[in-house]
């Protein structure tokens, strides 16, 4: 993978859990401001000092607003190559960051997120003194997930440390029981979209193999209560969604047509579509959750076929049970 997409998958991890990563990493900001009020994703790039200068690309500045009046400018980089990280760089992005947001407290954080030992340290802080003057100092929060156990995190109600159990340090003989703890931990502090957009997430950093893929599965349906409730929430959460969407687009459809008439036939036919496609869309993703994404697209078109929304429950309600994607597959086909 290259550190584009490396980055890009981290910026969203953030982008969509912002107050958990602060309460996670500073849980004193919450403790000493109070409640957050409100949370903006600024302009990435300081600015330059030279037009021929480089762009200076900051992983995730994210500014907090506090009930008791503080603004805290949160930079955090993440680096999966620690050689190619700077402490000259990153206090220049806090001196830019500072002058632009006078008002702000700027705190930098460095989350280094490759699953090796280090033979050497990054540096941790610069310090400038002479006898008892201290002309500079500056260091930054510094997060090295390999350092941090996986099974420390097994009960954390942290969706993003779920997320990042792959990342953490753990043994080889635990690997199943890791991603296993990743995937069944995730769906219950999230929504679908979230778990379907994070187990793709969990899949691509345990650098799960197609030979384990079953090992996994059957760890997780060994657990049938942990599976049943997984079926349920997915069901749940995605007739609710499918409903809400279906609900929209027909109020959109009868406004359209303009009449009163147009309107309630719209908003029903929209609601019947709504429902369907969120039971569809909760059929796939507990499919994709037991059976794996190939898995899946053994029966995905068929699926996408079926409108009785009976028979999608029915599907679900039966999957819950089947040992096997050949199961599955008897019963869509």
């Amino acid at each position: 993978m290259s550190q584009e997409s490396h980055d890009h998958n981290f910026k969203n991890l953030l982008a969509d859990f912002p107050k958990e990563a602060l309460e996670w990493i500073l849980p004193e900001a919450t403790e000493t401001f109070g409640t957050i009020l409100k949370i903006e994703f600024v302009r990435q790039e300081p600015k330059k000092r030279k037009l021929s200068d480089g762009y200076l690309s900051l992983d995730m500045p994210i500014l907090f607003s506090f009930e008791k009046g503080q603004i805290l400018l949160w930079l955090v980089e993440f680096q999966e190559d620690k050689s190619r990280f700077s402490i000259y760089k990153l206090m220049r992005y806090v001196i830019d960051s500072a002058e632009a947001y006078p008002k702000a407290m700027v705190i930098p954080t460095v989350l280094f997120t490759n699953r090796r030992k280090w033979r050497k340290k990054v540096t941790r802080e610069l310090e400038f003194k002479l006898g008892t003057k201290t002309f500079l100092h500056f260091e930054y929060v510094l997060i090295k997930l390999f350092d941090m156990n996986a099974r420390d995190y097994y009960h954390s109600s942290n969706p993003l440390m779920k997320i990042l159990l792959p990342k953490m340090n753990y043994e080889p003989e635990e690997r199943t029981e890791v991603i296993r703890q990743a995937l069944l931990g995730l769906y219950g502090l999230v929504t679908p979209m979230l778990f379907d957009k994070y187990s793709d997430f969990i899949d691509v950093y345990a650098e799960i193999r197609e030979d384990e893929r079953d090992s996994i599965r059957q760890e997780i349906n060994e657990h049938k209560e942990e599976t049943a409730m997984l079926m349920q929430y997915l069901k749940e959460e995605g007739f609710k969604e499918g409903k809400q969407e279906g609900i929209q687009a027909g109020k959109q459809e009868g406004i359209q047509v303009g009449k009163q008439e147009g309107k309630q036939e719209g908003k029903q036919e929209g609601i019947q579509v709504g429902r369907q496609e969120g039971v569809n869309q909760a059929l796939m993703l507990f499919l994709k959750a037991r059976f794996g994404a190939k898995g899946l697209e053994l029966f995905e078109r068929n699926i996408s076929k079926i409108a009785d929304i009976g028979k999608l429950k029915a599907l679900i309600e039966a999957a819950a049970q089947a040992n096997s994607v050949q199961d599955v597959a008897k019963l869509v086909t």
